[in-house]
């Protein structure tokens, strides 16, 4: 109970200073759909239960989110605890900031859910200061989730991604038409180069009296139109990293690398604002990327993760496209995880709540809203199922359906998409804390990241070893 208390405390702290916003589904957005746009095959319960039978194994499922969320996931349990006379599934739902340490308190009365959601950023933690069970809820199964989003501590798996997700190139389409340029390619091999997408920023930024970067008389202190955005939040800035060839964590996720291809690459994203002014600045304290760009109206092109489309509704007609890159053509996982807690008393039962839970089939809806894609690597090559949850999707088939099919699916299962460094690596979420707020100083000018980075590798060390 003393390592559970110790890390509950630690995340409770975490968890005021960070809040993370769509990143797959740590905080999802209150739905807003159109209102004749049922979801195909969603879990609903014509009687669902309300009290718990007697002679079932009861399991208490946590979460956190909106409102919104918690009905859909009520109405997958009211399936789930009317289809077999064996398991009943309770979910209680608490406020993001709050999560941490309701644990805590649950914990010291030996009162704790038996599963629920966990932040990607302590799953490998969490597992090995024993408050989640490393227990493999797909062993034996024939069919498991993509191999990018699970969790391994030195080999095992201790968690999976409820969903699948990957960082995109997403785009203002009248912007682009109102400057007659070509929009971004939708294919790994014809994805643009750092410095072309610098230039066709460039051409997408104007003063007040719409001069271009570079030009004679070009006002930076009175920009009305920004060509790029890309989200600096720390976990997206790692994908850069890996573009130019360098590393944030060691391949077994044990220690610090930061070397000077990483420096380098996330240099060169502040300078899409410090030297081509081409971005607007953003001093990256949320995970707000794609409402705080393309969903501001005065940007053009941003980067942010697969679940922007759910931000469908806006009135805004954009488009995606494929990351640009540095030196090669990279993506990485992302995905929420579900796991089971190492007190309940039931695990093979809560593992097979989950699987039903986590199975794109059982909880269809936030796929059909557009934030998550499906963890399951058969939704990504059966024609069937991609049509169901791309074409036939409103917020994904007005993109086009085609080009998210191969700037965001067909990425999602490519060779060139690697974890995030959380599936593997311990304490990100303390790395985050160190280097959040020091990578303000670079944000700004003041000093290089390379100095930020020297001055906060000990800090930096120290977090990743616990």
């Amino acid at each position: 109970m003393k390592k559970i208390y110790k890390v509950i405390l630690l995340l409770s702290v975490a968890t005021m200073l960070f809040s993370i916003v769509a990143c797959t589904e740590n905080e999802t957005p209150a739905v807003q759909t159109p209102a004749d746009s049922t979801p195909p095959d969603s879990p609903s319960s014509d009687s669902p239960s309300i009290d718990p039978p007697s002679g079932r194994v009861q399991l208490v499922f946590s979460l956190w989110g909106e409102p919104a969320e918690l009905e859909t996931t009520q109405a997958a349990l009211d399936v789930f605890n009317n289809m077999q006379e064996r398991i009943w599934v309770t979910a209680i739902q608490i406020t993001q900031e709050e999560y941490a340490e309701k644990l805590l308190s649950m914990a010291e009365e030996d009162n704790m859910p038996d599963c629920g959601m966990v932040d990607e950023r302590t799953v490998i933690s969490w597992a090995r200061e024993g408050l989640l069970l490393p227990f493999d809820i797909y062993a034996g199964q024939p069919n498991k989730p993509k191999d990018g989003i699970t969790f391994r501590d030195g080999g095992q798996v201790v968690a999976y991604s409820r969903a699948s997700e990957v960082l995109a190139l997403w785009f203002n389409k009248e912007m682009f038409d109102e400057a007659g340029i070509e929009y971004p390619p939708v294919t790994l091999d014809t994805a643009w180069s750092w410095d072309e997408f610098i230039e066709v920023a460039r051409q997408l930024t104007f003063d007040a009296d719409g001069n271009n970067p570079g030009d004679d008389g070009f006002d930076r202190e009175n920009i009305v139109q920004y060509g790029a955005y890309v989200n600096q939040w720390a976990w997206q800035l790692e994908v850069w990293a890996l573009s130019n060839g360098g590393r944030w964590y060691s391949e077994d996720g044990t220690s610090i690398i930061f070397d000077e291809a990483a420096v380098e690459a996330i240099q060169m994203v502040y300078d899409l604002h410090l030297v081509h002014n081409v971005a607007p600045l953003n001093h990256a304290q949320s995970d707000t990327g794609f409402l705080d760009s393309i969903g501001s109206g005065n940007v053009a092109m941003a980067t942010d993760g697969q679940w922007a489309t759910g931000f469908g509704y806006l009135d805004i007609d954009y488009g995606v496209g494929v990351l640009p890159y540095m030196k090669q053509s990279v993506n990485i996982t992302a995905g929420g995880p579900a796991g089971i807690f190492t007190t309940t008393q039931h695990p093979e039962e809560a593992a097979e709540f989950l699987r039903w839970y986590c199975d794109p089939e059982n909880n269809f809806g936030p796929i059909y809203d557009g934030w998550w894609m499906p963890n399951m690597m058969n939704w990504f090559t059966d024609e069937e199922l991609l049509k169901r949850w791309i074409d036939d999707v409103p917020f994904r088939a007005r993109l086009p359906a085609s080009s998210f099919r191969t700037a965001v699916a067909d990425v999602a299962i490519h060779p060139s998409t690697v974890p995030t460094g959380w599936y593997y690596t311990p304490n990100t979420d303390k790395i985050d804390r160190i280097l959040i707020p020091a990578l303000v100083e670079a944000i700004s000018g003041r000093k290089t990241v390379n100095e930020v980075i020297e001055s906060v590798r000990p800090d930096l060390e120290a977090a990743i070893a616990g």
